[in-house]
């Protein structure tokens, strides 16, 4: 067991940490915390288990192996005001070379640690430490690429903090939940012996072909156009789990390392890691009420075509309605000219567009917008997603894609792999929802109750945040999220004096500086995510007023 007297930090980067003299210490590499709050470190302990040079292995192959430490170590809280700061230890350990060649043992642990002179205690998780072999795993150079989102630091904190009114939380509202419908038609499913053996066999890998059929109308509705009219077949219809899926698979089949891919400023920051874990590159274009900038999107595309890096250019991801985090919506005009902005520096490849749909139904005022997809004749540059995870259940996990031809089958192959398709039964109760009715009707209540809780956090924005200067907010027109800017000398990351007086109110949120992607240069530390997706309106009302409390207290204390 190591004392909290035995505990000390030294600063660095983790490849370069050095052999210590001293015995009994467990040493902490401490690096400065990255903005999206997923910086990874290594902990070596000197004391442990003697370990010989590997002369089998040149100082490259050294650096990247891996040893697991044999002791199961318990897990301490380093006291207040020790010079810590927030570090995080991946659940993969590592080991860090030292000079004279030899490797150190690693303390391996999966969650975070967090004291600061500003707050005396964070939680920490209190699982214990695992012990493991000590033969390494070798991991492949994509393990490096992924890390844990930030969302696992806000689910700790709500469930560590109870009290806590969460408008950080990006869940669908618990009594939207359709129980009463999924019982009646899953119940029919089974009462037909051979419908229920269909459904509960292997299905394939682009999904159910009903299913398929039913969305493409579907589609066709949304964009009121006739549905033989629609420029696709239905083998460029694929089924995945949940929309996220499709994001993931395009990722693999388009992302070498060192690609490209565009993106608004801020953005969905789940797919930004989805970035990462192929070791694509990200460039971002700033947003107005309009959506992406467009004329950002010229050019920048011009300023890396100058740089010779237009070849390394795949992908240009936009979330087209309501977006998540900003809740904006790509004006109609824009949605014409970011395609025709693909085709044009389409040169030696073409530029795809994915676009993400996934709360396009949740429209609760103001235009309709259509597709992106409907300016692209014949459909050889956009990508087209959706789920019905916000508009039915996330449970369910189905999500759909319309891709261009060529996209069909390196897609279909990729999955393939994973999954051999996805949840065959969850696809057999979509189609049965959508055949029955049952799917508009109850989208139909799910948007009355959303449109009452945006109305809630607006009016509650208007309420307590008018006369807090330099606050501002979107309203959106849909979605589940409002977007806040506060004045520029006011920081809310998670390590933000606002941050901590926040959760001290009672409420928390999702810092904007998460929602950018990580190549961008200085992302705005100023800008916060709400969701009123969870809470009720009374919660909303409340939450809002602790969080304005909040930001008035900050604002008024010096530096």
């Amino acid at each position: 067991m190591f004392p909290i007297s035995n505990i000390r930090f030294a600063t660095g980067r983790p490849n370069l940490l050095e052999d210590s003299d001293e015995t009994g210490t467990l040493t902490i590499l401490r690096v400065r915390p990255s903005r999206r709050f997923l910086t990874s470190a290594h902990a070596a302990a000197s004391r442990s288990i003697p370990v010989r040079r590997d002369l089998s292995r040149n100082a490259a192959d050294r650096s990247r192996s891996w040893e697991r430490i044999r002791n199961c170590y318990n897990h301490q809280r380093v006291a207040p005001g020790r010079d810590a700061q927030l570090f995080r230890i991946l659940r993969t350990s590592g080991a860090a070379p030292c000079r004279n060649g030899n490797r150190l043992p690693v303390l391996m642990h999966h969650s975070l640690f967090l004291e600061s002179p500003e707050r005396s205690r964070i939680p920490m998780s209190r699982s214990s430490l695992t012990p493991a072999s000590s033969i390494p795993v070798r991991f492949s150079q994509r393990r490096s690429f992924t890390h844990e989102l930030a969302i696992s630091f806000l689910m700790q904190q709500a469930v560590e903090n109870p009290q806590v009114i969460s408008l950080a939380a990006g869940l669908v509202d618990m009594e939207t939940l359709p129980t009463s419908i999924v019982q009646q038609v899953i119940g029919e499913i089974m009462s037909s012996p051979a419908l229920g053996k269909a459904a509960l066999q292997y299905g394939t890998t682009p999904g159910y072909v009903k299913l398929r059929r039913l969305l493409m109308q579907h589609y066709a509705d949304m964009e009121q156009q006739d549905a033989n009219a629609l420029d696709f077949d239905l083998e460029q219809v694929l089924l995945t789990t949940g929309s996220q899926q499709l994001l993931s698979l395009v990722c693999e089949v388009l992302f070498d390392p060192g690609d490209i891919c565009i993106v608004a400023g801020p953005t969905y920051f789940v797919f930004a890691g989805n970035l990462a874990g192929v070791g694509a590159r990200t460039v971002t274009i700033p947003i107005d009420e309009e959506g992406m900038i467009t004329s950002q999107l010229e050019q920048t595309l011009a300023d890396l075509d100058e740089r010779g890096e237009l070849s390394r250019v795949k992908l240009i991801y936009i979330v087209s309605y309501y977006d998540n985090p900003a809740g904006t919506c790509l004006s109609t005009a824009r949605r014409a000219e970011v395609v025709d902005v693909a085709r044009r520096w389409s040169r030696d490849h073409r530029i795809l567009i994915l676009e993400d749909a996934a709360y396009r139904e949740l429209r609760y005022d103001g235009e309709e917008f259509p597709s992106i997809r409907s300016f692209d004749p014949g459909g050889e540059h956009v990508i087209y997603t959706q789920t019905f995870s916000k508009t039915f259940s996330p449970g369910v996990r189905v999500g759909y894609g319309i891709v261009p031809k060529d996209l069909v089958q390196p897609i279909c192959d990729r999955k393939g792999n994973e999954d051999f398709g996805s949840s065959n039964l969850a696809q057999h109760l979509i189609a049965k929802v959508i055949r029955d009715g049952l799917y508009e009707k109850h989208l139909s209540e799910v948007k009355h109750g959303y449109r009452v809780k945006r109305d809630a956090m607006v009016g509650a924005a208007q309420e307590h945040f008018s006369d807090i200067r330099g606050v501002s907010w979107h309203a959106t027109h849909g979605g589940l999220y409002v977007w806040m800017t506060l004045p520029d000398e006011i920081e809310t990351g998670f390590e933000s004096r606002l941050f901590q007086a926040a959760v001290e109110a009672g409420v928390m949120y999702v810092p904007g500086q998460i929602c950018y992607a990580e190549d961008h240069p200085d992302p705005p530390r100023n800008q916060m995510r709400l969701s009123f997706g969870v809470q009720t309106p009374s919660g909303i009302e409340l939450g809002m007023q602790r969080l304005a409390t909040a930001i008035k207290q900050t604002m008024s204390q010096p530096g």
